[in-house]
């Protein structure tokens, strides 16, 4: 019997908060604090208006080499690894794929998929790419992929290897539980042990910019009021006092 090890999961309040500030001010606010670039390039999101936030199960591909994995498509299906990942599901989660940017083989149909969303899976984030599109951009999951293909996932030249494993995805590194950032404005991976701290900042930025917007909205001069100048901090200051009386 194959077994696969499960992630440990961030606390829900901290999830939630990074879904909320998005992936823009994740990724401005990791610079700060040290992660020079965390955007996930390649995977493009193909569900518009969906933004998740999740803890990452892990799926990691590997070249087929036919004397080592010979199975077809239903050909003794626990052998197959990219269905123990999603085994592994809780509502909540994420699923990140290192596909090797391979774009004949789909990762997950349509099936899989319904599976994954009916376990409470948010979205799959695949360096790679999908089958049963038509069908599976209307399951209501975030899809943040390479492309669409009809072949299976090992019709041509990989193969499931390693589940819940350090990965490589869109050229950055995805540790099993680390936070996935999703939105029209791309995918951010959140070191988990950054996350607290992250959203901490995050939150005050988002504050500000409600303030600067406000006063761009009024006519007010780009050069003060973004990013905020000593002046512009000052009002923002008062500002913040008010809203809180």
């Amino acid at each position: 019997m194959i077994q696969t090890p499960d992630i440990q999961r961030p606390p829900k309040e901290i999830v939630e908060g990074l879904q909320r500030i998005g992936s823009a001010t994740a990724s401005g606010e990791l610079r700060r604090m040290g992660i020079r670039d965390s955007q996930i390039r390649g995977p493009v999101g193909w569900t518009p208006g969906i933004a998740v936030a999740g803890p990452a199960l892990t799926l990691q591909f590997m070249p087929l080499r036919e004397d080592y994995y010979k199975e077809e498509e239903y050909g003794d299906p626990e052998t197959q690894l990219h269905r123990h990942v999603l085994y592994h599901t809780q509502p909540g989660d994420m699923v990140v794929v290192d596909a090797r940017g391979d774009l004949a083989s789909g990762v997950f149909g349509e099936m899989m998929l319904t599976f994954f969303k009916g376990r409470g899976g948010l979205g799959v984030v695949i360096d790679g790419c999908i089958r049963d599109y038509p069908s599976a951009k209307d399951l209501g999951l975030g899809l943040w992929i390479k492309g669409v293909t009809p072949n299976y996932h090992t019709q041509t030249g990989i193969f499931p290897y390693a589940v819940n494993v350090p990965i490589a995805c869109g050229g950055r590194l995805v540790m099993p539980g680390d936070i996935i950032v999703a939105d029209e404005d791309g995918v951010v991976v959140v070191p988990v042990g950054l996350a607290a701290d992250l959203l901490g900042h995050a939150r005050e930025h988002a504050e500000w910019e409600v303030f600067s917007k406000m006063k761009l909205e009024q006519g007010g001069d780009l050069r003060k009021y973004y990013p905020l100048s000593k002046e512009g901090w000052a009002e923002y200051e008062i500002w913040r006092k008010e809203q809180n009386k």
